[in-house]
């Protein structure tokens, strides 16, 4: 039988894993994580795996369908805007309030840009994904604040949902430029100016996205399947008479 430590360890496990899986674009929203499958997985009761998906609920990662189970949340537009909204008051906030980048901290982000030019050279945008989000956790992690660190990590989880549903285009070479002068700010000491282009930074992003977009329910089918969007569409076109044309009728 499980002491309460050790349950407390698998239940942020098996939240660190879902949200890992975000973070890398591996798990889309409207994902249903199903509490059998990850009992199994984790080698836990459903209990636990219940437990942990109400701490992720509290956090805006999943939610809960009656009768139908947990699923990853689908962000809503007005969600982006908030979520946005709220990554430019911490981000900001966080730099502005940082008085020096040590030798460490400058090889690391350093690093961690090299790791972005090389997925970029690879077309790796998976990899790429998770590095764009990774960047704005490391500066977290700089300051040494936990709790800014873990809600820094759930917006940006949430982000990068919202990117999934609404971004039309992956401007890679752009985030990646806005990831460098904030840096090359930081370095130099200017943190009010490293806080200023990362507010400019969040708002190229978001400015990218189509927020008039809705998502796809078919998807996952389509992407199963194999279809471009086309035939799919033609498929329903000739089974649902409400879709024929006045000239088909």
């Amino acid at each position: 039988m499980q002491d309460s430590h050790t349950s407390e360890t698998t239940q942020k496990s098996i939240e660190a894993t879902i949200v890992s899986g975000i973070l890398s674009a591996k798990i889309r929203p409207g994902t249903r994580l199903g509490e059998n499958q990850l009992a199994a997985l984790f080698g836990v009761s459903r209990t636990r795996v219940r437990e942990a998906m109400m701490r992720l609920e509290t956090r805006g990662i999943v939610h809960v369908s009656p009768r139908r189970g947990w699923f990853v949340v689908e962000p809503s537009a007005e969600d982006a805007i908030a979520v946005y909204e709220a990554r430019r008051v911490v981000e900001a906030g966080l730099l502005r309030g940082m008085r020096v980048l040590t030798d460490e901290g400058s090889k690391a982000l350093d690093a961690h840009l090299a790791d972005e030019r090389n997925a970029m050279a690879a077309g790796d945008r998976q990899r790429l994904t998770y590095l764009m989000g990774d960047f704005h956790i490391r500066i977290a992690e700089l300051s040494g604040n936990a709790i800014i660190v873990d809600i820094l990590r759930d917006l940006t989880a949430r982000t990068i949902l919202i990117s999934m549903l609404y971004q039309s285009e992956f401007h890679a070479a752009q985030s990646h430029e806005g990831h460098c002068r904030i840096f090359e700010a930081m370095r130099a000491g200017d943190f009010v100016r490293a806080a200023a282009l990362s507010v400019e930074h969040l708002d190229e992003v978001e400015m990218g996205l189509d927020l008039t977009a809705r998502p796809d329910p078919l998807s996952d089918l389509r992407n199963s399947l194999s279809l471009p969007p086309k035939t799919v569409l033609s498929a329903f076109q000739q089974s649902d008479p409400k879709t024929t044309t006045s000239k088909e009728q």
